[in-house]
């Protein structure tokens, strides 16, 4: 048996391997290329509802309040969700209740804007506060309170 004949074998047990895990649980081939992050993210909140989506021949209507519209820095902390390319629609909250653990909000920290995921909300002594996190950060923002909080996204568009 000459190299390539090796090679040939040898990729030919990989791929069955492969196959027969596949076979077994579906799903192991997302959960082999996503972390363990990837894998509890929580999604955004359904802030736009139906009604408010009026489809036309040319051209679509979101009828949303208070909106504002945004751009984004190509940091690459929320890739794949969203980049430098997207475009985003954001409201600001009325109150505490109105984000919800998987939001993505923009939010002051010190001169700068960011972007992140919500991913905790908790009460302590000062109270409501929510934890954000970039969907590629190891590490978190932090405690956020609903006074740094300037929006959040209810719609990206590419």
């Amino acid at each position: 048996m000459d190299l390539v004949q090796k090679i040939e074998l040898i990729l030919v047990l990989f791929l069955l391997f492969f196959n027969i895990l596949f076979l077994i649980n579906p799903g192991i081939i997302s959960g082999l290329f996503l972390s363990d992050n990837e894998k509890t993210l929580s999604a955004p909140y359904d802030f736009i509802k139906e009604d408010q989506i009026i489809a036309y021949e040319n051209k679509i209507v979101l009828e949303i309040e208070n909106y504002s519209l945004s751009r984004y820095a190509p940091s690459k902390s929320m890739v794949p969700v969203l980049d430098s390319g997207a475009n985003g629609i954001g409201i600001k909250p009325k109150s505490e209740d109105d984000l919800h653990v998987g939001d993505i909000i923009t939010f002051k920290q010190g001169d700068n804007l960011i972007v992140h995921r919500i991913v905790e909300k908790g009460l302590d002594e000062d109270g409501w506060f929510f934890i954000t996190k970039g969907d590629n950060n190891n590490i978190t923002d932090g405690k956020i309170r609903f006074s740094q909080i300037d929006s959040v996204l209810v719609a990206l568009i590419y």
